[in-house]
């Protein structure tokens, strides 16, 4: 019998029963089979596409279509035109999944999942969160997540939390007083799981270890934290373990695909290689070997309403050395292609240099309890932070001095104290932007 959250993605048309049947078995496979699989779903996807979807035949044009390495790179720029356009015959806004990309990127879109598809992506899900023995079901989700303002939204969203047992906080005001709340909240639920945005929770165990609280102590039933959407720095990690009390697990996915990488209970970024085929793009868009740095470009296997077929999400990383087909392994996620600073002398330097640099010196002393950078000119940085004081002369000549060791000379920053930093609609918080 299905439970209530399985039964109401069955009941809105999304066959999750037979999709978690189905992911179970791609799973089971072999190195052998799993080669032949990925084979077999490229050439599948990519011949469904020519035959039954008009953007992606004029994408292709006159490439060779039996050649991988030879199909484009799909980028966001592509995507900037009305759905309809771009759905593949037989499928309507009736029929389909449809949602719109946060916007992180510069570029948000709206896209689309037939329905199956969708239903891989829950089950996916679920496998990966039965890795620490979470059910979505039965195991009770505190949310950090952004929520629509306006009622329908608002309401449609509370329904969605009510079926997938979570509770939701609302990261739009992050404050003391709504944080006293949360804990308020932690104390009188038992919570099994926390789930949300990267910055948000380490804003709530900033203030935790500020009370010297340490959440399990208050909260007993939670076993894991899962963390998504934003970078998640080694120092973040260390006092979310500390004052969280339970393990940290870190997660990199896109609504428009799937999971794409989920911290394994071995330590180890897995990449999800059962809905999705992932590559690693030089500038030339040549395939580099695991160890190499490039652009993340990703396949759906599955998505015959829309096609993503070598997706350019944006986004740099590496694929470790020890990856093999069948368990490809994220050695690190650089940061978004888009978040690159250009320096006076023509250097470049991604944008979360300027970051890495900056928060060891202005959190040391615990004042500081998050900041955004922003490069205004070519040689010119604003820096905001929320605090409780001002930064002293100290702390921006150490910053300044950092930068010019690590990075070049002569560059302008200027400094602002805010009361609450701007998230974006969904609550994420951008920690580094260029306008150059």
């Amino acid at each position: 019998m299905l439970s209530l959250f399985d039964l109401s993605l069955q009941l809105n048309g999304y066959p999750i029963k037979r999709a978690n049947a189905d992911l179970l078995k791609i799973t089971a496979l072999s190195e052998l089979d799993k080669q032949v699989f990925i084979e077999q779903k490229k050439k599948e996807i990519v011949s469904f596409h020519l035959e039954n979807n008009p953007f992606y035949r004029e994408l292709v044009g006159e490439k060779d279509c039996n050649n991988w390495a030879d199909l484009p790179i799909l980028n966001k720029k592509n995507l900037q035109k009305p759905l309809q356009e771009r759905l593949s015959n037989g499928y309507t806004l009736k029929n389909i999944y449809r949602n719109k990309t946060s916007g992180s990127s510069g570029d948000p879109f709206v896209f689309a999942k037939d329905k199956y598809c969708h239903a891989l992506t829950w089950a996916s899900n679920i496998y990966r969160f039965g890795w620490y023995g979470l059910d979505f079901n039965n195991s009770y989700q505190a949310r950090f997540y952004g929520i629509p303002m306006d009622f329908i939204g608002n309401k449609k969203e509370r329904l969605k939390d009510f079926l997938s047992n979570r509770f939701r906080f609302a990261i739009f005001d992050l404050s003391d007083p709504v944080l006293e709340e949360f804990l308020t909240h932690f104390r009188n639920k038992k919570f099994d799981y926390i789930n949300g945005y990267t910055s948000s929770i380490v804003l709530f165990a900033k203030f935790l270890q500020r009370k010297n609280i340490v959440l399990k102590d208050i909260c007993p039933s939670l076993k894991v934290c899962m963390v998504t959407s934003e970078m998640l720095f080694e120092d973040d990690k260390l006092l979310l373990e500390k004052q969280l009390g339970i393990p940290i697990v870190n997660e990199y996915g896109a609504s428009e695909l799937d999971l794409i990488a989920f911290e394994n209970p071995e330590g180890d970024w897995q990449v999800n290689s059962e809905t999705l085929f992932v590559e690693i793009l030089d500038e030339n868009n040549c395939v580099l070997p695991y160890g190499k740095e490039g652009r993340i470009v990703i396949t759906s296997l599955f998505n015959k309403a829309h096609p993503f077929i070598r997706y350019d999400i944006g986004d740099i990383g590496i694929l470790d050395k020890k990856s093999i087909l069948q368990k490809p392994i994220l050695k690190k996620l650089i940061g978004r292609t888009n978040d690159i600073a250009v320096l006076p002398s023509g250097k470049k330097a991604p944008g979360l240099t300027f970051y890495y640099i900056t928060k060891s010196i202005i959190e040391d002393d615990g004042n500081v309890k998050e900041f955004t950078i922003k490069q205004t000119k070519i040689d010119t940085f604003q820096i905001k932070y929320v605090s409780d004081n001002e930064l002293n002369l100290v702390q921006i000549e150490k910053i300044e001095q950092a930068i010019i060791l690590y990075l070049e000379p002569n560059l302008k920053f200027s400094f602002i104290r805010k009361a609450v930093l701007k998230r974006n609609k969904r609550g994420k918080l951008k920690q580094f932007k260029s306008m150059v």
